[in-house]
């Protein structure tokens, strides 16, 4: 699929849409519009964004050499587990999420905002799921998986 033609698709299906119901009658007003309409003036440019690149932190096994994560943690948040390899490799995190989950075993409030897809998430849940298995959740849970 080539999104720069769906994108023009998409345009010209508006385009239609939006002259369906339009009716000028002064010609220098309609030619007005339409030159508008033309260029383009109602929807914005073609935009590529691309994910920035994030400063690494290194893997949720360092933290538990700093004694800030339990052991069992960093058997959790590994990535790549399957049927055929249950260890999975270490999961390295971004900086922003280590440095978020360094503030949390301190006990310090923090706010980690940055964009969609960096990994927020993973920065709460790290800390919370550390939490369960040094503490329990009170509810008896044995072990956690996490695939």
């Amino acid at each position: 699929m080539d999104v720069f033609e769906l994108r023009n698709s998409l345009i010209d299906d508006y385009s239609r849409y939006v002259t369906s119901f339009m009716s000028i009658r002064d010609s220098r007003i309609r030619e007005r519009v339409e030159t508008a309409l033309h260029e383009g003036q109602l929807w914005p440019s073609p935009r590529i964004g691309l994910n920035p690149a994030f400063e690494p932190g290194g893997e949720v096994g360092d933290l538990v050499a700093e004694g800030l994560l339990h052991q069992t943690t960093a058997e959790v948040f590994r990535h790549g587990k399957s049927a055929h390899d249950p260890h999975g490799k270490p999961l390295v995190l971004h900086r922003h999420q280590a440095d978020a989950i360094r503030a949390a075993a301190a006990g310090d409030n923090y706010v980690l905002t940055t964009g969609t897809g960096s990994g927020k998430s993973l920065a709460y849940l790290i800390p919370i799921i550390d939490h369960v298995v040094r503490e329990g959740s009170g509810k008896g849970v044995k072990a956690i998986v996490v695939y």
